[in-house]
Formats: structure tokens, sequence, C-alpha cells
């Protein structure tokens, strides 16, 4: 499969829809930064999401 497909695009709507005024959020002007927290973000969600595609568990 080619890479173009697989590779995680810069999340420029997340970037553009920082808050502004918020003080529970920093606010990231440095976009290499902002896509490395993102994607750092984005790996631990996916670590703690459940998977339903596992299968009946055989004991």
């Amino acid at each position: 499969m080619d890479d173009k497909h697989n590779k995680i695009r810069f999340p420029l709507w997340s970037y553009l829809n920082q808050p502004l005024f918020s003080r529970d959020q920093k606010l990231e002007l440095n976009p290499r930064r902002f896509a490395y927290i993102w994607r750092v973000g984005l790996l631990e969600r996916c670590w703690h999401k459940e998977c339903d595609a596992k299968g009946p568990q055989q004991h």
C-alpha cells in the first residue's frame, strides 16, 4: 500500500480552532509542536479505546 494513504495529515482544523482565551488549554502557535502534541494525544486516545473487533474470548 502506498505511504500517502497511511500518513496522518496535519490537523489543520484542530489547529485553527484552538481556544484563544482558555485557562485549561495552552495555545500552541508553532504548527510543528502542535502537530506533535496532537499526534501524541491521538495515540493515547487510540491506546485507551476498547476494541470490539477482537471476537469471542476463549478461555
